[in-house]
Formats: C-alpha cells, structure tokens, sequence
C-alpha cells in the first residue's frame, strides 16, 4: 500500500516549476491568488497541514501556533529570515522550523552594491529627469553625486551576505569595516581585508557608507537607534536590504530631513508593506532610493530557495532531521 503523502499548504505562489514538484511529491494546496493569507486562513491551514510553507508576509505567531492541529510537524519557510515565525512556540509544540539560507546570499549583495550606487551617484534621480524631460542638456555642475572609491564602508552583520557585499564593495576601491557579534577568524578578515570594530558606536562614527546585514531578532531591534544613527557623519549615506525593523525609521527620516545625514537607500522598511509617506516625500526631492523588498528577486534565487524548501519536507518526511532547521538558540 502506497504511503500516505502529507498535506502541504503553500501560503503564496511559488515558482511554477517548484509548485509542479511539489505537486508531483506531495500532497499540496497552493495558493493561486498569490494574495497574502487572511488570519482566518492561516488558522485553518495550521489546522489542516501536515506541513507549512510560510513566507515573510504571514505571522506565524503564539497565537496561530496554539491554534495547529497535532498533525502539524513541520513549517518549512520559504526564505532565510524566521523573524515573523515564533519559533520557540514551535519547538515546544514538537513543530520542527526550516529555513532556506545560503541562495539568496549573492543576489542581496548584487542589490545592495546597486543601492550604495544608486544613493551616491543619483541613479534614480538621474533616471526620472529624461522621461519627466527635465535635462536640457550636459552640464559641469548639475546632477553631481559622490565618488564611492577610497570611502570606508561599513557593514552591521558580517554574515554570509555581508561578507559577500565586502568582496563586491573591495573591486570598487572601498575600504572595509564591520561590526558583528562575534569577529571573523583572521584568515578571513585577511581575505577581505576588513576591520573590525568591537564597538558598533566607534565604527558608525568613522564611516562613509552603512550597510545593514544582520537578522531581525528582539536584540537587533532598532540597532540602530535615534542615538546611534546620530553617530554617523553629515557625508554619511545608511543602506538597508536587511529588515526595516533595524532600523528607528522615524529617527532616519528626521536626519534626512534636517540633512543630518546625506542620503538613504532601503529596501526593507518598518512597517512593511506600509511605507512612510514621509520617505515617498523623500524618495521624490532625491533624498532617499526606495525599492519594494526585491534584494532576492532573481528568478535563479527563487527557485533555489523552493528547492531547499522541498529538500526540507522530503528529509524530514523520510524521518531525518532536515538539512536547515532552525532553533531558538540560532537566533
């Protein structure tokens, strides 16, 4: 008698060659309106499923969590970050939590070195002014950004991708500097040549460029505080592709109104998918670049990442422990 295959609630729409193998393996429900999952919804799958496929836009919480039924073992999220999933909640459940690290690690880098361009030279400003038919022409004084080649960058979270955004940002003459909770073994400060500061205040105050590179976890809760951004120098520009939570972004928005700080570019925001009127205003007079959470938006990254999330269920649906879970003691 063939096994029974387990029940797999997909919460948005995936790689259609992901939903066709996860069809072909399992039994799955997918979510064809790709609209986010209503609470009602989640309770209901939580009630249902064998297995979870969350993503960042649902809140996998105590509450929803107390709500699964005894038949929910696993929630194999489709992305890297698990701050929207209580994963405590989950282990005392017996629910096993996976993520899927490692495949978006060059595409968010690839993002990030186009934001810190993108904020120095006026990308974005630029862009707008030939369709909106604003240039009349070259001229020696108009349009001037900064020159990024000889700037100290300097990176919070020197993970995978920060030590991936520090190789990029070596190739374009920048010199490399970062704060992380634990320091790098030498042989690979070596490799990229980076410095590293103990003290997250001392280094804000000596860069050029911030880059934001660490989880979202209660510690890193506004790490970086109305204090703390006042560290950085007036030429300073913050950029941000991790979580917008970091970051006190009414702190932000009020140096780069008073031109306390030179320019912004985020593409993960506070109060996501809500974004600030403020920084539209901003984002228009050219003071801020604004992107809509696309740092792992490649269609290869995509489909690495439901790969992993396969990989997940089918290990641990063959009774082994799979491959990228996660524990509360990883956070």
């Amino acid at each position: 008698m063939a096994k029974k295959k387990p029940l797999v609630v997909v919460t948005r729409r995936l790689p259609e060659v992901i939903e066709t193998r996860m069809c072909e393996l399992f039994d799955t429900r997918l979510n064809v309106s790709d609209r986010p999952a209503t609470r009602e919804e989640l309770v209901e799958a939580v009630r249902t499923a064998d297995v979870l496929v969350p993503t960042i836009t649902d809140r996998i919480d105590s509450g929803l969590i107390g709500q699964a039924g005894d038949q929910l073992k696993l929630i194999a999220n489709f992305g890297n970050g698990v701050d929207h999933i209580d994963v405590a909640s989950a282990l005392r459940r017996s629910i096993t939590v996976t993520n899927t690290p490692g495949v978006l690690t060059e595409d968010t880098a690839d993002l990030t070195m186009a934001l810190i361009l993108a904020v120095a030279r006026r990308l974005v400003e630029g862009a707008r002014t030939i369709p909106d038919g604003g240039w009349s022409g070259w001229s020696p004084t108009w349009m001037l950004g900064h020159r990024i080649t000889g700037k100290r960058l300097g990176i919070v979270g020197m993970g995978r991708i920060g030590q991936a955004l520090a190789r990029r940002a070596a190739a374009f003459g920048l010199s490399i500097h970062y704060h992380n909770r634990r320091r790098l073994p030498a042989e690979i400060e070596d490799q990229i040549e980076a410095t590293y500061w103990e003290s997250l205040d001392q280094m804000l105050a000596r860069i050029d460029i911030l880059s934001i590179h660490c989880p979202h976890t209660p510690a890193t809760y506004h790490l970086l505080s109305a204090r703390r951004l006042k560290q950085l120098r007036p030429h300073a520009i913050l950029v941000n592709t991790a979580r917008g939570e970091i970051v006190d972004e009414n702190a932000l928005i009020r140096m780069l109104e008073a031109e306390e700080i030179s320019g912004a570019g985020l593409d993960v925001f506070e109060h996501e998918p809500a974004v600030s009127p403020k920084l539209l205003k901003l984002a228009k007079s050219g003071k801020v670049t604004l992107l809509p959470h696309m740092g792992s938006a490649t269609n290869e990254g995509r489909v690495d990442m439901g790969e992993k999330v396969i990989i997940n269920i089918k290990t641990f649906m063959d009774g082994h422990r799979p491959p990228d879970r996660v524990l509360p003691s990883m956070l």
